[in-house]
């Protein structure tokens, strides 16, 4: 049977929280540091360390601690855990950084659910005690790294005895090239198609751009395969703009699709992250930007006092606005996808078509932003966060 670590862990969320209010980590590190001088085998110790090294853009030292960690230790309980639990879940996890797990922590904020963390790696069984647990999330998120662990996990996973949330098989399916192939053809629904290429390939693109995008010419976007966030990310307007591209970027595999202008009428732009919680979409965030390469941190939402006006009165009016619109969209959206747990960043092009950038699993949905720059935003997250829980309670009954 596997066991717990004997230290529960403080978690992703009760760092991030404390790191993104301005809270200084050091003495926290310290602290963790001592225990492991201490207990070398303080699994516990290493895992929370972790954290805060990957939240101190420290990813080598981060991700080398969680190995010995997880060889210590594969199973967590968080410091957060509710003292009478209304049931358990198991949360299946992968080493990696911030962004290669889904971030439950923070969508059971407040809740009765108790979640353990499991971590595996390649070559490692499923836990054997699955039955005592009310339900199963697969929280490994899609990427290069985690592609085999994620088909080791579809091959184990194809019989559960409890129910299962986000299979991994269809995990995979929300890379860039795999979620525009699957949401191809869906009325009222635009992605972009997106084709992988190396660098070899990009250096000698030329002017043919048709050769991978049919149909299509300058400008096109190109990234990283395993960019997040905007890093990386370029629009290219002719073929003379790829090798200062390239000079700037050593990575080996890029992804390359066609610039689509989403520019509203009063020429600003407008990213949504929209949450797909069983099919029942809910606005995470409205990003609002002069520039198309639109992040929520790159928008100057907390500088601008009529974006976030507009901001809340979209949250406010979501469901007979944004979401009745694209109602259809997003219905066939998750037919395709078949995941209980997405998010999906988007947009509206000029012609009403809902415009799709990315799906995934492992974005990060908090309600840390300070309540006196955005009174509007906690509400909606609490709301976000309890169709989450409710779906749980669901599944588990079932």
């Amino acid at each position: 049977m596997t066991t717990t670590a004997s230290y529960p862990l403080i978690g992703l969320a009760a760092l991030t929280t404390h790191a993104f209010g301005g809270g200084d980590l050091t003495p926290t590190a310290q602290q963790l540091y001592a225990r492991i001088e201490q207990q070398p085998d303080d699994a516990a110790a290493h895992m929370d360390l972790a954290t805060i090294m990957l939240l101190s853009h420290q990813p080598e030292s981060a991700l080398e601690l969680q190995r010995r960690a997880v060889a210590l230790q594969p199973r967590y309980t968080l410091a957060s855990a509710p003292k009478a639990p209304s049931l358990r879940m198991l949360a299946l996890m992968g080493i990696g950084d911030l962004m290669d797990n889904t971030p439950l922590e923070f969508l059971l904020e407040g809740s009765s659910i108790a979640m353990d963390l499991h971590f595996l790696r390649l070559g490692d069984p499923l836990p054997d005690d699955l039955d005592a647990y009310d339900l199963c999330f697969v929280a490994v998120g899609e990427s290069d790294r985690n592609r085999p662990l994620l088909q080791q996990l579809a091959e184990q996973l194809r019989t559960c005895p409890i129910p299962l949330l986000n299979r991994p098989c269809r995990i995979m399916e929300t890379t860039r090239e795999g979620a525009s192939r699957a949401l191809r053809g869906i009325a009222g629904l635009l992605m972009p198609d997106s084709v992988r290429i190396s660098r070899q390939q990009l250096q000698q693109l030329g002017d043919r751009v048709e050769r991978y995008l049919p149909q299509h010419a300058y400008p096109i976007i190109v990234r990283p395969t395993e960019s997040h966030a905007g890093h990386g990310l370029k629009r290219l307007d002719h073929a003379d703009a790829i090798a200062p591209y390239l000079r700037s970027q050593p990575e080996s595999q890029f992804y390359i699709s066609p610039f689509i202008d989403y520019a509203s009428s009063d020429g600003l732009f407008r990213k949504y992250r929209i949450a797909l919680i069983d099919g029942s979409p809910h606005l995470c965030h409205l990003a609002i930007s002069s520039n198309w390469l639109v992040h929520y941190l790159n928008a100057d939402m907390t500088g601008n006092r009529e974006k976030c006006d507009e901001e809340a009165r979209a949250m406010a009016t979501f469901a007979e606005g944004f979401a009745w619109r694209h109602q259809r969209a997003l219905t066939a959206m998750q037919h395709a996808l078949q995941l209980e747990y997405l998010i999906i960043d988007c947009a509206e092009t000029e012609d009403g078509q809902l415009l799709v950038f990315e799906v995934d699993t492992s974005a990060i949905i908090h309600a840390m932003d300070p309540v006196e720059l955005f009174p509007y935003k906690r509400p909606q997250m609490q709301t976000i966060f309890r169709a989450f829980q409710q779906m749980v309670t669901r599944y588990a009954a079932a």
